[in-house]
Formats: C-alpha cells, sequence, structure tokens
C-alpha cells in the first residue's frame, strides 16, 4: 500500500512537491497502512517536464554510470548525496521510500564508456545497444553473458541501498518476459547482494502466467497490464487478468494491477474519468483480488471523497486479511469473486455489474461454501443488508461494485 507519483506528476516531480506530498501522505493515508512513498519516471532528468520524453536525454550521472537525482529539482541531493537526505526524511515520518528505475544501462554512460565500479570494464563492454525501450530513449539494456554485467547492477543496487531506498519499481522489465529475465534475475541478486531488503517491482505487463515461478522467486510485485488509467475499457479488462493470476501460486509476490488513478490527475489538469460507481469497483476489485494498492493521484487536492474510498478499514481488511481468493463465474455482465477472513469466520463476497444498466447480481450460498441462510454486512456502508436464503442477491448499479461479509 503506498503512492507513487506518476499518475498526477508524470516526469516532473521535485523536491519540495515531494515532501509536501509525504507529510499529507503521513497524516492522511498511513493511519491507514498506505505506507510506501515513491518517485516515478525521470527524477535523473534535469529538464523533465511532462508525459513525454527527451530524444536526447542528458540525466545526471556519477563516475560509475550510475543515475542520481538531478540537483535542480532535488537540491538536497547536490554534492553526491544522492536521495539520502530525502529518503531519510520520508523514513522519519514513518514512511517506506521507492524509486522508478528503467531496466539496464544509461546511453550516456555508454557514450561517455564511463567504468563499471570495481571492476576493469567500462559501459560498452555490457552495453546491448539493440536493447532499446520502445517507449523511452534513456537506456540501453545490459549483455549479462559479458564480464561486468552483474557487477554493474550490484554496483547500481549497491548505491540506491546506501541512500535508504526500500522499494525499487523497475520499468521495462515485464514485457517481453523471457528476453529481460537474465536482468531480472540480475536485480535480484544485486539486491540480495546490498543487504537491504528492497521490494522489487517490475513493470510494465503483461507479465506472463506461464512465467509465474520464475517471477515470483525474482521479484515481489509485477504488472499483469501495460500502464492502467482511468478507463472503464481498461478497468473491465482488468479482471480478466485477475482471474488469470488468482489458481496461480504467487507465494511471496503479488500480480499487480496497477496504480489507482483517482483524485486530481495528470499535472492537476483534471479529476478521474472514474464514475463514483467506476471508483467503487475499481477498490473492490483490487481489494477482493489482493492487488497492491497504490494511489496515483494528488494528495494536495484530496477531496473527501477520494479520501473516504481509500481509507475504508473493512474493504482495507479484505485486500490486506483474506485468503482463498477466487473467482465465480455465474452470468454474462457480471462478475463475482469470494475470500475468507484470515482471521474470523464468513465468507467475503463482491458483486460486480459490467453492464450498462443496473441489475439485480445473485451467487448460490452452496458457491460460497455455505449451508442454509447466511446474515450479510455491506463493507462500504457498514450495515445489515438483511440474511440470505439460499441465494445472496443485491441489485448492483452500471459499472458498479458491492462488497459483503457473509456468515
Amino acid at each position: 500500500m503506498g503512492w507513487n507519483s506518476w499518475n498526477s506528476f508524470a516526469t516532473t516531480i521535485n523536491e519540495a512537491q515531494a515532501r509536501e506530498t509525504a507529510a499529507i501522505m503521513r497524516t492522511r493515508l498511513l493511519p491507514f497502512g498506505y505506507d510506501v512513498f515513491t518517485i516515478d519516471i525521470q527524477w535523473y532528468e534535469p529538464g523533465a517536464s511532462s508525459y513525454t520524453y527527451s530524444t536526447r536525454p542528458q540525466p545526471t550521472l556519477d563516475g560509475y554510470g550510475r543515475l542520481l537525482p538531478a540537483p535542480n529539482r532535488f537540491p538536497s541531493s547536490a554534492g553526491g548525496k544522492g536521495f539520502a537526505p530525502l529518503a531519510a526524511d520520508v523514513h522519519a515520518m514513518g514512511l517506506r521510500f521507492g524509486i522508478h528505475l528503467m531496466r539496464g544501462i544509461p546511453r550516456l554512460a555508454v557514450e561517455r564508456n564511463l567504468p563499471v565500479l570495481n571492476t576493469r570494464y567500462h559501459a560498452r563492454d555490457i552495453a546491448d545497444t539493440a536493447s532499446i525501450c520502445p517507449w523511452n530513449p534513456d537506456m540501453y539494456g545490459v549483455d549479462m553473458r559479458k564480464p561486468g554485467a552483474q557487477a554493474y547492477y550490484d554496483s547500481v543496487f549497491a548505491l540506491y541501498a546506501g541512500w535508504g531506498v526500500d522499494f525499487v519499481k523497475m520499468d521495462d522489465m515485464s514485457r517481453p518476459y523471457d528476453s529481460h529475465a537474465a536482468e531480472i534475475e540480475a536485480a535480484h541478486a544485486a539486491i540480495q547482494h546490498s543487504g537491504r531488503p528492497i521490494v522489487l517491482s517490475l513493470s510494465p505487463g503483461e507479465t506472463p502466467v506461464a512465467r509465474a515461478d520464475h517471477v515470483r522467486r525474482h521479484a515481489q510485485m509485477w504488472r499483469i497490464s501495460d500502464d492502467f488509467w482511468d478507463e472503464w475499457p481498461m478497468l473491465e479488462a482488468q479482471f480478466t487478468r485477475l482471474e488469470n493470476w488468482h489458481a496461480v501460486d504467487t507465494t511471496g509476490g503479488w500480480p499487480d494491477a496497477d496504480m489507482l488513478p483517482l483524485g486530481q490527475l495528470a499535472l492537476g489538469a483534471r479529476a478521474t474519468k472514474f464514475t463514483p460507481d467506476e471508483q467503487r469497483t475499481l477498490m473492490t476489485l483490487w481489494s477482493i483480488a489482493r492487488s497492491p494498492l497504490i494511489m496515483g493521484g494528488d494528495l494536495r487536492r484530496l477531496d473527501a471523497a477520494t479520501l473516504a474510498l481509500l481509507t475504508n478499514r473493512a474493504v482495507l481488511a479484505v485486500n490486506q486479511a483474506s485468503r482463498d481468493n477466487r473467482p465465480h463465474f455465474v452470468a454474462d455482465g457480471t462478475r463475482i469473486w469470494s475470500a475468507r477472513p484470515i482471521a474470523g469466520n464468513g465468507v467475503y463476497v463482491a458483486l460486480f455489474n459490467t453492464t450498462d444498466k443496473a441489475r439485480e447480481v445473485a451467487v448460490p450460498l452452496a458457491m460460497l461454501g455455505l449451508a442454509g441462510s447466511a446474515a450479510a454486512v455491506d463493507l462500504w456502508s457498514g450495515r445489515s443488508v438483511g440474511t440470505a436464503s439460499d441465494q445472496f442477491r443485491q441489485t448492483i448499479p452500471s459499472h458498479g461494485a458491492g462488497l459483503y461479509r457473509l456468515g
């Protein structure tokens, strides 16, 4: 659970904005469990200004080809201190500190042929200049067959571990998965070598379900889709992706349906395009499927309705403390999930209506492992909704959801 700067700041966040946001997060979200504060892409680019990337990036580097925060945007990083001062202050707030990192080695490091720390190799010895991210121009891949390749990744994660980084969202990794598997393994090994328990989150997807065993052994989070934004077709598509992952052994890791594009987005240009019912669907689905909950909206403009959506303790308990989470297939135009509390009795049930009109959604109690009748509580409102016999049924609005505890 946490916050990430991408949906609201794109490539542009600076230190003042980061500190202001972290302070709000500490006060308003940390009490509910949101504790990972992450600065997303191009924190190293002095002139980053939008959702587009420079055609000739000039990232801030140290002498060993490792990315550093741009000091004009993060003044406390000057003098080689990196993110250590900011991370220390974020930690003092009770939060964990995360950064975004692109796969590979900076192209500028290859152009300058900078040395790899503690080796006799240089950037051109390890770079795979044919391995290029199709949407970001910052990096070349690293050819893990080359001597010095693992040492480069080791040096990168050692630097960031020294700053106090707790979480790394590593981009351009999960697609195409097999082409990048060696670098996924290298990042995992580098974290182990660093001695700091950094969470590794792979992005973007769609991570292949067939590679579940590999990915859960080398990362703690992995994206199941491309970037997720506030469009109903994108939200509807996540149902199938989460259903595809539910029966796979993901012990030790979490299929990630991506950040929550709620509240104010896109450099303050607009509010989320999701309707209130769609917003509830988003939070209900992420919770019952146990996807990480990473808020993407601008916390400086956090409205009461969005805050209430993010901080319903009964709903968050489903996300954080449930088991046996699974979908049930009953009728077209509906989606149904159930789960069981880790502690206590009863069954959690999520009902979804993906059609354009309100409709009744029903599930047999026997399908949920319940016999006879069961009392039901609406977790969003906290109110009783009566006792169900044989079937549990509720009228759900178009593109809407309900989340209940039965038993």
